[in-house]
């Protein structure tokens, strides 16, 4: 006898199978981002990368075609730290960035996400950058990762403009390449790994360093001298 399945037993039999889809992804993920990181890009290949996922060659081609699509993907998720498919700038973490009051506030905001994604994703960014040199398939996304940091940059420098004015020799593009430079990743690898930072300290020193490099000094106060009885 033949057995009828009804609408609600294919939906949940749909989402088992999806489930299993996002799980199998997810071990993809992290075992191509341990691989990038511990190997670099040239050293990692598919084969490898699935075998440390637990699952075959095709099922990872299936999912991600190709080890550059592989690579984008592990570094989108580090960067957001998830994989939902949403762009980092349209992230809840941008309200109180939006909402900041003052300077301060704003870059206190940033800085405590840009550290955390940094230690997540500085790694696989510069896997990616080394070997787009000589890779064609990361050309492209060398490319992307560039602008995308440059897109962040002149981001925060508009929202820096919002609230203050910047240093008066200084253009816009002047405030994004800085900004963009002290975002780099190899900035954070070489404080964080070869100079023993850690991330709180790399965070407050991005922050600082935004706010003496693209804003005016603050007036040096008055000072009263009693013997001339001037202001100085």
């Amino acid at each position: 006898m033949q057995t009828v399945e009804h609408g609600g037993g294919r939906s949940y039999r749909s989402e088992l199978r999806d489930e299993r889809a996002r799980r199998t992804r997810q071990r993809l993920l992290a075992a191509a981002r341990d691989a990038f990181v511990a190997r670099g890009y040239a050293g990692s290949t598919m084969r490898l990368i699935a075998a440390g996922a637990g699952v075959s060659v095709p099922t990872a081609e299936l999912l991600f075609r190709t080890k550059a699509g592989l690579l984008k993907a592990a570094i989108d998720v580090a960067i957001a730290g998830d994989d939902e498919q949403v762009p980092v700038l349209d992230r809840e973490w941008t309200t109180p960035a939006r909402r900041a009051s003052t300077v301060d506030a704003l870059l206190s905001t940033v800085v405590g996400v840009l550290g955390p994604a940094q230690e997540r994703s500085a790694g696989l960014v510069l896997a990616a950058l080394e070997a787009s040199a000589t890779d064609a398939d990361l050309a492209v996304l060398g490319e992307q990762l560039v602008r995308q940091r440059e897109t962040t940059a002149g981001w925060l420098v508009d929202r820096i403009t919002d609230l203050a004015a910047l240093r008066p020799e200084l253009t816009r593009q002047d405030a994004v390449d800085t900004v963009w430079l002290l975002m780099d990743p190899a900035v954070f690898v070489r404080l964080t790994a070869r100079r023993g930072w850690s991330v709180p300290r790399y965070q407050d020193w991005v922050a600082r360093s935004v706010r003496s490099l693209l804003l005016p000094d603050p007036p040096t106060p008055s000072r009263y001298d009693p013997i001339t009885e001037e202001t100085t």
